[in-house]
């Protein structure tokens, strides 16, 4: 059975009433039939009808043992560094989304939870950094916003090796196009914001895990700091997930257009997308995904914040915000936004520049999209010539 057909059949018909869609319990607490007695649930904290179809919805897209359900992407994070303990040392990637980054340097660096950054596409860099100390490598693939891949099932034998847990967090390419823990991971973390949700009217994140006792562990974390999905916001993942595969092979076919338009393009100094044959990691990408994906970011050879907000300001149908895997586009400037809480040096180091600019590429026509982007990149280019004339004016 192909993974659509599976995915879509495997969100159950409700028993009691036969509905076709997964009903949403909006409830705080359940009637038990004696203390202690109950049918399953007691209080949606700890279960709720809703949220433990979509954990189970999840848990099968990623062929894990068990789903968890948060109130967010960094929650659903925060639940795996609650694994680790005072004195353990994580290995991270570089080029790490800033939220992860602040959770790690500003909350659990305090309680002696300590994080060292390395390229986690350098294999060498990984095995010197690991030391007696060494718990968890956590890795993005595709990174954001470099979209730099790693190679999973290389990292999971480095850290079989040495004992230590493996988490990837999964959100860019989705379980529509990477399963991380067949390739090796322990632990797999999304921000279902994203392209799990799809419609950009929900926030929430997920963990699995690839075996019941890890499971047992976040779960446990789930109740007991009780950061938990609510369910309608479950049910509105379950039914963004209907159609996440069919999104998905849209995003990625636009996407990849757009790659080839922007490398093409004389403003353009780099393009970063794993579709691309330039792309250094492009045939990593090709054996772990089945495609990918829907986001693209690229650098100016005019490498200034002015030259990026010229740009990101100038777009129409690319709407400027914050996240991304929605089916409207949306631009954003890295170094201002998703990434402005790591200092300038470190982003660089990550090969975040000061122009760099992201790109969510959405579900509309691939023509509009670049016709649209060819415009702001116009104006762009009259912004630097005018600003050019000026200064040679001055000189």
């Amino acid at each position: 059975m192909q993974a659509t057909t599976q995915l879509l059949h495997s969100i159950p018909v409700d028993p009691q009433t036969g509905a076709i869609a997964v009903p949403i319990y909006q409830t705080s607490t359940f009637v038990q039939e004696a203390p202690g007695v109950n049918r399953g649930f007691d209080y949606s904290r700890t279960n709720n009808p809703t949220r433990q179809e979509l954990e189970k919805i999840v848990a099968k897209l990623e062929n894990g043992a068990v789903g968890a359900a948060f109130a967010s992407g960094l929650a659903a994070i925060d639940a795996v560094i609650k694994l680790l303990e005072s004195g353990d040392e994580i290995i991270a990637v570089d080029d790490i989304y800033g939220g992860a980054f602040r959770l790690f340097e500003k909350v659990y660096r305090k309680f002696g939870i300590t994080a060292t950054y390395v390229d986690t596409t350098d294999l060498s860099a990984i095995n010197r950094a690991i030391t007696a100390k060494t718990k968890l490598i956590w890795l993005e693939t595709p990174t954001n916003p470099t979209l730099k891949i790693s190679d999973i099932r290389a990292i999971a034998a480095i850290a079989n090796r040495y004992k230590l847990l493996l988490a990837v967090d999964n959100t860019f390419a989705s379980p529509a196009l990477q399963q991380p823990l067949n390739l090796g991971a322990d632990i797999v973390v999304h921000s279902a914001t994203k392209y799990i949700g799809g419609h950009s009217d929900v926030i929430a994140g997920l963990v699995v895990t690839k075996g019941p006792e890890l499971g047992t562990q976040i779960k446990f974390y789930q109740n007991a700091c009780g950061a938990v999905l609510g369910p309608f916001d479950s049910f509105l993942l379950i039914r963004g997930l209907e159609t996440l595969h069919l999104r998905l092979a849209q995003h990625s076919r636009n996407a990849l257009q757009i790659a080839l338009y922007l490398q093409s393009h004389p403003l353009v100094e780099k393009v970063n997308y794993p579709g691309l044959e330039s792309h250094p990691q492009h045939a990593i990408a090709a054996q772990q995904q089945s495609s990918f994906g829907g986001v693209v970011s690229f650098s100016l050879k005019t490498d200034t914040e002015a030259a990026a907000t010229t740009l990101v300001t100038n777009t129409r149908l690319f709407q400027l915000a914050e996240s991304l895997g929605g089916v409207k586009s949306l631009i954003s400037h890295s170094a201002a936004m998703t990434h402005k809480t790591i200092d300038r040096a470190a982003r660089h180091r990550a090969g975040v520049k000061d122009s760099l600019v992201r790109l969510s590429v959405g579900l509309e026509d691939v023509q509009d999209l670049i016709n649209d982007l060819d415009t702001a990149l116009t104006i762009v280019s009259a912004t630097s010539e005018t600003a050019t004339k000026k200064k040679l004016a001055h000189s």
